[in-house]
């Protein structure tokens, strides 16, 4: 039987000979500067490559109307359009307004839920980017009650 030392060594050296042959996963990798440095929701959707967001309801974001706690707010988005490539978080107020995004493909139902910081009271905007690069959004205003990004 095996120790977890011994376990958790030949699992270094198994990630380390992936990393060097580059096996890893292509998403792992996938990670875009200039989007999650952006400041606004505008500058973060151009970055992901789409257009002037237009309101929609076939994109809805959940989340709590007051969040007793801004370093844990748990937020959900989703959407029914058809041709949805990334679907995005963003907090208008944080210091990097996009939290998260995800890819979608045909497969993949798009109904995400995750947690984010959150510093001060602001509005949290869910946004689906289809295929064509239009942009859908939906928003929702979350209070904060204790700051989570240093506040």
């Amino acid at each position: 039987m095996q120790t977890r030392r011994e376990t958790l060594k030949h699992s270094a050296a198994v990630a380390g000979l992936l990393a060097s042959t580059g096996l890893f996963p292509q998403y792992a990798q996938a990670f875009d500067k200039a989007a999650f440095d952006a400041k606004s929701v505008a500058e973060a959707v151009k970055a992901m490559g789409g257009s002037a967001p237009v309101e929609s309801k076939d994109v809805t974001i959940t989340g709590p109307d007051i969040a007793e706690n801004g370093a844990v707010v748990p937020l959900g988005v989703s959407t029914s359009l058809g041709n949805v490539k990334r679907v995005l978080l963003l907090v208008e107020k944080n210091p990097s307004a996009l939290i998260a995004m995800f890819n979608v493909t045909p497969e993949v139902e798009a109904n995400f839920a995750t947690r984010s910081k959150m510093g001060q009271s602001s509005d949290v905007y869910a946004v689906a980017i289809t295929n064509d690069g239009k942009a859908f959004f939906a928003k929702k205003e979350v209070k904060v009650t204790l700051g989570g990004c240093g506040g």
